[in-house]
């Protein structure tokens, strides 16, 4: 392990442990899991991991622990736990726990262990369902202004006034809420060039389109792009998980696919009852090369990624066949891997691109591939330039554009050739 993966690996927001299989000690603990457990990470270290758990546990911990180390599968297996309190605290904490096998560089057969506080999940679902109904309170409360003046036809100023004072309120809790799903800033790979955009179709309601781009070590950067079904507060915290669950998942095992299918095993274990949610995302990562980067992705129900090489030749990424996250228990997803060379762009988008309407009888933008024929007529490009320009278009769809749009892409830069001798 690199020591930028460890560093990723220590300070990861969810518990870690890593657990000998044929003494049941603990070899490595987390930041996160002194924090989870009221205990030291010296005292954890060694300590049977049987001992955190109460009396009442330990013939489940067994089962977990020969599931997750005799499995062929790399699907972590999960269940829900108590933590006994730590020496001299009473109180003991909800977890949900995950657990893979690994098997470390001496042949020994490990067992990683992720703990997640239920108490902390519960108070942030707590806090945004708090959002929502403020939101919707908020929102009621406009409405009702807005019907009192034209009752009024005009007769009440002051109402008029009001209406859209609580409407303004409402955009902009919307507006900060949705900030808050969206990285400040994003970690362009090495000798790369990285550009994004986010488009709201109403700025009114909170919209499930997100984005992110992270260094996983020092060689390497995940990036993720997806939609979350539906809008408003609810999807607001599909957005919020969805992005907590990449970035967590992609620390422990970086392969796309593994990252998408532990993404699908915690929204469908969320969101499979009355208030099914699920999401379209494609996740990859990033390794630069001498004058060229590779790329690795896979896609679950998400519109293809879209290349444009140093010449102007145009491709999609072919990942027909991925299907939605979270929808189903057991879903396929589909892998590609890419090779950018220097002046290659690769873009990527939500579909509220391609399925704005722009003509009668409700005729989408790319029902008859515009897309990539506007992308084509833009010639060679670059990460910043296509984003610019995808952006203008968005802006040429007016009421059309009904769905919010994101945008990323990144590009090889062509070396500067241009300097001259003295």
């Amino acid at each position: 392990m690199t020591a930028s993966a460890a560093e990723l690996l220590a300070s990861a927001p969810c518990g870690v442990f890593s657990v000998d299989v044929s003494s049941g000690r603990i070899l490595y603990a987390n930041v996160a899991a002194s924090r989870i457990t009221a205990r030291s990470r010296d005292s954890l270290e060694g300590t049977p991991v049987a001992d955190l758990f109460g009396a009442e546990f330990a013939p489940v911990l067994a089962g977990l622990l020969d599931a997750a180390s005799t499995s062929d599968s790399d699907v972590p297996i999960g269940t829900a736990a108590q933590l006994t309190g730590a020496p001299g605290r009473a109180s003991s904490t909800a977890v949900s726990v995950l657990a893979n096998r690994l098997r470390s560089e001496s042949g020994a057969m490990t067992v990683t262990m992720t703990l997640h506080n239920e108490t902390e999940r519960r108070v942030r679902e707590k806090d945004l369902v708090d959002a929502r109904i403020y939101a919707e309170a908020a929102q009621d409360d406009a409405e009702a202004a807005l019907d009192r003046s034209q009752d009024a036809l005009g007769a009440s100023e002051q109402a008029r006034k009001l209406a859209e004072a609580e409407r303004t309120q409402v955009q902009i809790l919307a507006s900060t809420l949705q900030r808050t799903l969206l990285p400040p800033i994003l970690s362009a790979p090495t000798g790369m060039n990285v550009a994004a955009h986010y488009h709201p179709a109403s700025l009114d309601e909170v919209g499930g389109d997100f984005y992110d781009v992270f260094p996983l070590d020092k060689d390497t950067w995940g990036f993720f792009l997806g939609d979350v079904s539906g809008k408003g507060a609810g999807a607001a915290a599909v957005t919020s998980l969805t992005r907590y669950t990449l970035r967590a998942a992609a620390v422990f095992d970086r392969n796309p696919i593994s990252v998408l299918e532990n993404l699908n095993t915690v929204l469908h274990h969320e969101f499979h009852g009355d208030d099914p949610r699920f999401c379209t995302v494609v996740f990859g990562t990033i390794t630069p090369q001498p004058n060229g980067a590779v790329v690795h992705l896979a896609s679950g129900g998400h519109p293809p990624a879209i290349r444009i090489t140093h010449d102007a030749a145009v491709d999609f990424v072919d990942t027909t066949g991925g299907q939605l996250v979270g929808a189903l228990s057991e879903p396929h997803f589909e892998s590609a891997s890419v090779t950018l060379r220097a002046g290659d762009v690769m873009a990527f988008y939500t579909d509220g691109l391609t399925e704005a309407i722009v003509g009668p009888g409700r005729t989408r933008f790319d029902d008859n591939g515009n897309l990539e024929t506007f992308v084509a007529e833009m010639g060679p490009t670059t990460a910043p330039k296509i984003v610019d320009d995808l952006t203008t278009l968005l802006a040429s769809f007016g009421d059309g554009l009904q769905d919010d749009v994101a945008l990323l892409a990144f590009d090889v830069p062509v070396p500067d050739t241009g300097s001259v001798e003295a």
